[in-house]
């Protein structure tokens, strides 16, 4: 079973990265794929979410997509119940408005340190006196979540069903009914009202509060009998209240404060929310917050993206298929008319070689597409005019990673590696894209090398994408009439950023060095300057 996000904290202050990409051979996406497809820039895009719970939650979709293609589906079923329903849009909308202003009292109370009765908090992390206001202001966070849900209409979709659910789960949970009260504390520890049905045995009521009437007027009643006992006891002495309170009373309150403070906080305040934190109801309730605000996070990403967002339409498919129309960079196109939009399908092709010189958009494109099948299989809107698409069991990326060399093997090997462990996880399911193959070695074995490793994955089945300078290697596969060729457009030397038919044959080299002022004559005007 997935851990809920309360679980994926371990006890810890809530961090909204608190999930890790998985291996190789069980995640979607693993580390290698997650680096290179730039998915923290696109975690800072779509979200849009208000709650820690929901950018948690958000970022652990990033992480750990989705491969199922029902899952998917049901979330895709609930965004559009929510942008087609005003109603339960504003409902939604304000029950996480309210959870985002309050939420840090949860995390305060089940988080936080004590300091002690002198002690003064400085942040949310701290937690000064007995804890009363802490736990208060907890409890009632996520009693108002449940009441907020349970006066809510039901939805008909199976997800924000399934959301409802969880948050009722705890609503009639033992859990909620200790936060609820009265909170018995028994010599068998704390029982609800509901546990206390017939059971005679001594217990005390915790009250989340220093001031308890009844024990006060104990305290006072105890007073008055020992200034009774002792005016008894010495002739001629006499109290007044104002004496008795001076002598006696006071005395006592001082004593009482942190006795009973200590007391309700090491026996009743930390026990209890300790019991909290390890609820499965309560850790599936907040996760369930945090799935309402990844909804809506979905939404307003796609209301200010500027450009035509579309859900994308899944199919089922013995192998990898995408077809996307107009499709744009999720991250690089927000709020950019002028980002060129692009077509792309590859469907019984298998294998497609992306060419053209250096800055021309070829890594751009492919991140472009690697990102909208992520966010298809979060249940995410994608920036496109159709995209039509199935599940990936796998996403693999693989870019040069010259600082993860392995020793000994230089980079030659340490890049084989990495592609060779992509091959042999991937399947006919799988979307894979190679930025260059075989570097750091001669032309000829580079392109045996290439040849080998690419005639392996176009026989296995996956889809692959590669992008490479190298045109005598794509006019192989050419010549065999396996995959197709797109390149990367240039009009007076400068990059259109659109991909078009074809197979690149020239090198721009001497533009780039010109921009950035290397190229020969920058060389030439330098040596002669110094010597001048």
């Amino acid at each position: 079973m997935k851990k809920n996000i309360l679980q994926s904290w371990h006890n810890q202050w809530p961090t909204i990265r608190s999930t890790e990409t998985l291996s190789i051979d069980k995640g979607v996406i693993d580390q290698g794929a997650f680096n290179a497809i730039e998915v923290e820039p696109l975690f800072n895009s779509v979200n849009k979410a208000t709650t820690i719970a929901g950018q948690a939650v958000l970022y652990r979709s990033l992480t750990q997509p989705l491969d199922s293609i029902v899952d998917i589906q049901d979330k895709q079923e609930a965004l559009k119940e929510i942008q087609g329903n005003p109603a339960i849009r504003d409902n939604l909308q304000g029950i996480v408005a309210n959870a985002a202003d309050k939420e840090k009292h949860l995390y305060t109370l089940f988080f936080g340190e004590f300091l002690g009765s002198m002690g003064s908090a400085k942040d949310a992390k701290q937690i000064e006196g007995y804890g009363y206001k802490q736990y208060q202001r907890g409890i009632r966070f996520m009693l108002e979540l449940s009441d907020a849900i349970s006066s809510s209409t039901d939805p008909e979709s199976t997800y924000l069903k399934s959301i409802f659910n969880k948050i009722n789960s705890f609503s009639n949970s033992r859990i909620y009914a200790l936060m609820f009260g009265p909170v018995y504390n028994t010599e068998k520890g704390f029982k609800t009202k509901q546990e206390r049905k017939g059971d005679f045995s001594p217990a005390s009521i915790f009250k989340p509060s220093i001031f308890k009437p009844l024990l006060i007027s104990s305290v006072i009643l105890g007073a008055w009998i020992v200034s009774q006992v002792i005016t008894y006891s010495i002739p001629g002495l006499s109290f007044s209240i104002g004496g008795m309170a001076g002598a006696i009373v006071a005395p006592l309150l001082l004593i009482y404060f942190p006795i009973v403070g200590s007391y309700d906080r090491d026996n009743c305040i930390i026990p209890l929310r300790n019991a909290f934190k390890e609820s499965q109801e309560l850790g599936d309730a907040l996760e369930a917050l945090g799935q309402l605000d990844e909804l809506l996070s979905f939404i307003k990403y796609s209301e200010e993206y500027g450009s035509e967002m579309v859900l994308p339409e899944l199919i089922e498919s013995a192998h990898h298929k995408i077809k996307l129309s107009a499709v744009k960079n999720p991250v690089l196109g927000m709020q950019n008319k002028a980002y060129v939009a692009n077509d792309f399908v590859l469907e019984k092709d298998k294998l497609v070689f992306v060419t053209g010189p250096n800055s021309g958009g070829k890594t751009a494109f492919c991140k472009t597409v690697t990102q909208v099948q992520l966010l298809a299989q979060i249940g995410c809107y994608v920036p496109a005019e159709s995209a039509v698409l199935s599940v990936a069991d796998k996403i693999f990326y693989q870019a040069p990673e010259i600082s993860h060399l392995d020793d000994g093997e230089g980079r030659f090997g340490t890049e084989l590696k990495r592609t060779r462990d992509i091959f042999l996880a991937s399947t006919e399911k799988s979307f894979v894209v190679l930025d260059e193959l075989s570097e750091g070695t001669t032309f000829e074995e580079k392109m045996e090398s290439s040849s080998n490793v690419l005639d392996g994955f176009y026989r296995k089945g996956n889809n692959t994408l590669l992008i490479t300078h190298n045109h005598q290697l794509v006019d192989v596969f050419m010549n065999k009439g396996e995959g197709i060729a797109k390149q990367v457009e240039f009009s007076n030397e400068a990059p259109t950023y659109r991909l078009i038919e074809g197979i690149s044959r020239v090198s721009h080299a001497d533009r780039v060095a010109k921009k950035i002022g290397f190229s020969k004559q920058d060389i030439d005007k330098y040596l002669a300057d110094s010597k001048g």
